[in-house]
């Protein structure tokens, strides 16, 4: 434990002998070990705790935590992911815009209001992504709509400000599919991004850059929208978690800036705003940040945001089922499912297979697409309204989803929209029953990408079916069967991993609960999540960080571009 110093200092002494050496240098030994182990004592404080995941795939929370007690600097923190995105975003293509002298320069001015003190809030610090359709300001947002290439927002969405105020650092931008209108993501601005655990498959749409970057230790947490499954499919798809909210639980204010048909806001059921991350934890804690009033929304009401405390496993009432309507789903995802319920039951939850008794799928199906038109494409003009519905005849009789009401008026609206609360009633009395439902997230784990057979009004139109082990589906009811159905009530959604195909993609499952009970639900998926223990890290990438770390030196500080870019 010696010194070398003290060492040579007392090479000399073997030439004397007595009882007082060796207590001199017993002292002195003594001495250097206190001093040494004094010295350490603050460093040990400012370490962060030991794990096996490398900093880019520590949650939110974590970073969060690890910032704010001096364990470690939001600079680190934001380099370390700044480095990562230059080196697998060109490959992914999950970050469009790339804000990152910006964070930098945020990185900085949140550790020195921690050196004076000051915490910003629960996320100070730590870096998130967005999708491109929320405005934020100063940035590049282009819906991935070409004739909005080149917007650049002058304000904030009500999201990403609640972020900002709660001390999250925007590092850029994440892909979309043209108008968040698909369930791959692909647009002629920024093109294709793909799956991180199989380059070859989409990771879903249209939150699938968002759900690219997460899975890819890029961002540890993103924000989504969810219309049809735009959060919960690629979620599903990439292997992390993501919640779709209770309808009008967040804000929806700035959403599609720059987008005219948007100022009337025909959008007012069916959608929902939420978080994508790598835990649950993180889905609590950034819920606790965007949801609630907005004097920009008021259609947002005062909903508690609070936890109660945590379920137990033992005593939980499940329903679950893999099958709605008759829509088969992969014998991968059939048996991941059979063997997720089967932990849960050993975990002592109460289990039964069932589904609503008085909730027809197929007219859910159908009352979802009729609400989708009438909400959505009402803003277009009568004649383009008038093609699309003759011209759309045969293509729609491929999917209950996608249907066209016309002529589209106030007594057809007032009779799919009372349809529709009944729906509600009849899935609210069912959950009533018991503390959460257990679904498939999709049919299967992600298909390889796939291009559309025409585009139509910007719309991609796919003819080509998909096989889901032997069963030939219409492309939408392929991905969004299990997904719509609660769009069309409003209810919140929760997706977490599952298992794993035999190709070794991620498949989820999806916890569905009560309106308004957004927080119980989330509860209640941790607790599951923790006896299902299914996530990991995409291979691929832990494999070529292990092997770079094995191979170079830790990479040098990010240098700052002059400006914002895209990639």
């Amino acid at each position: 434990m010696s010194s070398p110093l003290l060492r040579r200092a007392l090479s000399g002494c073997d030439k004397f002998s007595g009882p007082w050496l060796s207590t001199v240098v017993s002292c002195l030994l003594c001495l250097v070990v206190l001093l040494s182990a004094g010295c350490r004592s603050d460093a040990d404080k400012k370490q962060a705790p030991a794990t096996d995941r490398p900093l880019v795939f520590l949650s939110a929370s974590e970073l969060a935590a690890d910032i704010r007690d001096g364990r470690r600097t939001s600079m680190a923190v934001v380099t370390a992911h700044l480095n990562h995105i230059h080196k697998y975003n060109p490959d992914i293509n999950a970050i469009v815009v790339l804000n990152e002298e910006a964070a930098l320069e945020r990185a900085r001015q949140a550790d020195a209001a921690l050196a004076d003190g000051r915490v910003w809030g629960p996320l100070h610090g730590v870096p998130v992504s967005i999708k491109d359709h929320f405005a934020v300001k100063n940035t590049r947002i282009t819906n991935a709509f070409p004739p909005l290439s080149d917007q650049i927002t002058d304000f904030d969405a009500t999201v990403v400000q609640r972020l900002k105020t709660a001390g999250a650092i925007i590092l850029g931008i994440t892909n979309m599919p043209v108008m968040a209108m698909d369930v791959q993501t692909n647009n002629p601005i920024y093109g294709k991004t793909s799956n991180p655990w199989n380059l070859n498959h989409t990771p879903g749409g249209s939150t699938g850059g968002g759900a690219a970057a997460v899975a890819a230790g890029m961002s540890p947490l993103t924000l989504g929208s969810d219309l049809a499954g735009s959060i919960r499919i690629p979620a599903a798809y990439c292997g992390i978690y993501a919640i779709k909210p209770t309808e009008n639980v967040v804000s929806g204010y700035g959403i599609f800036p720059g987008v005219k048909a948007m100022e009337n806001r025909t959008i007012r059921t069916m959608v929902s705003i939420g978080p994508l991350a790598r835990s649950i934890a993180d889905l609590k804690l950034c819920m606790q940040v965007i949801a609630g009033p907005d004097v920009h929304d008021p259609l947002v009401p005062a909903t508690k945001m609070n936890f109660g405390p945590a379920p137990a496993c033992r005593g939980l009432r499940i329903a679950w089922t893999d099958e709605f309507g008759g829509i088969p789903i992969s014998k991968d995802t059939r048996r991941t499912m059979q063997q997720f319920m089967d932990k849960l039951a050993a975990s002592g939850c109460t289990i039964e297979k069932c589904q609503p008794e008085s909730v027809d799928f197929e007219e859910i199906w159908k009352t979802w697409g009729q609400m989708v038109d009438l909400q959505l494409n009402i803003n277009h003009p009568a004649a383009k309204r008038f093609v699309m519905w003759a011209g759309g005849g045969f293509h729609r009789a491929t999917s209950p989803l996608l249907q066209a009401v016309y002529p589209a008026t106030y007594d057809k609206f007032i009779e799919i929209r009372a349809r529709r609360d009944r729906l509600i009633i009849a899935m609210e009395k069912f959950l009533s029953q018991w503390d959460v439902f257990i679904c498939p997230a999709t049919m299967g784990p992600a298909p390889k990408h796939h291009d559309p057979d025409a585009t139509l009004f910007g719309y991609n139109i796919y003819h080509k079916p998909v096989n889901v082990d032997g069963h030939t589906l219409d492309y939408w009811m392929a991905n969004c069967a299990y997904t719509t159905p609660f769009n069309a009530t409003g209810h919140p959604a929760v997706t977490l991993p599952a298992g794993y195909s035999k190709e070794g993609m991620p498949i989820a499952v999806q916890l569905v609960g009560r309106r308004w009970h957004d927080m119980a639900l989330l509860d209640i998926a941790g607790v599951i999540d923790a006896a299902a223990g299914a996530y990991k890290i995409p291979p691929g990438i832990e494999k070529q960080m292990t092997e770079s770390e094995n191979k170079k030196p830790a990479a040098a500080p990010t240098t700052a571009p002059a400006t914002a870019i895209d990639i």
